[in-house]
């Protein structure tokens, strides 16, 4: 690195710009004080001068990322889709049997879900925003979430676990099963869900359900 662009101990190189690291630190200030401010007060009641406010940065800082509201909100989304991405992968184990490995992906997507601030993360999604014009979007094939249960359900079918079949049907079946019922719920009324024994006992009914089948 020349020396005009040495890193200084207030995090800028001598060029006056941030340091990669600075930025990325700045950058999960913006989401993480974004995020606490909409789960909080909804979309309408947030502002971008709050934001400004508690995350300490430059108002100009603040636009330079993200032009508008709706994009700093689609911008805190995105976020917490890839940190639910990485809490998946930590919690599903590497090895074993393909329908244990299955399962335990599952339960942790319905624990993640069921997450308070994701929650009213959700509620925002399906009421205001719907007024601004910017409906949310429902999970499509690239989605990764969707990916990684469509391969995990790839490989039990072949281990034998589970019938043949369109994988990634199967999957998105899976995930209506054991996940929207419990997330709408909690959306609609705050207090559904909210104790991890009813969570484990709906997801434990669902699954064995879904394995089973309901044919006689």
């Amino acid at each position: 690195m020349p020396e005009s662009e040495t890193i200084s101990k207030t995090g800028l190189t001598r060029g006056g710009r941030p340091s990669k690291k600075a930025a990325e630190a700045l950058d999960l200030r913006i989401l993480s004080e974004a995020t606490r401010l909409f789960a909080a007060n909804g979309f309408a009641a947030t502002s971008m001068e709050q934001v400004v406010s508690a995350c300490g940065a430059g108002k100009d800082t603040i636009y330079r990322r993200y032009a508008s509201k709706t994009a700093l909100f689609q911008a805190v989304l995105d976020h917490l889709r890839r940190h639910a991405v990485e809490r998946l992968e930590a919690a599903t184990p590497a090895e074993g049997p393909p329908l244990d490995r299955l399962s335990s992906f599952a339960r942790q997507l319905l624990s993640i879900n069921l997450d308070p601030q994701l929650l009213a993360l959700h509620r925002i999604s399906y009421g205001e925003l719907i007024v601004f014009g910017c409906a949310p979007k429902l999970a499509t094939a690239d989605d990764p979430i969707l990916q990684r249960f469509t391969a995990l359900v790839s490989a039990a079918q072949e281990a034998g676990d589970m019938a043949p079949g369109d994988a990634a049907f199967i999957a998105d079946q899976l995930l209506y099963a054991i996940a929207v019922k419990p997330t709408l719920a909690a959306m609609l009324d705050p207090h559904a869900f909210r104790d991890e024994g009813q969570s484990t006992l709906y997801f434990q009914r669902a699954w064995q359900l879904f394995m089973q089948g309901a044919s006689i």
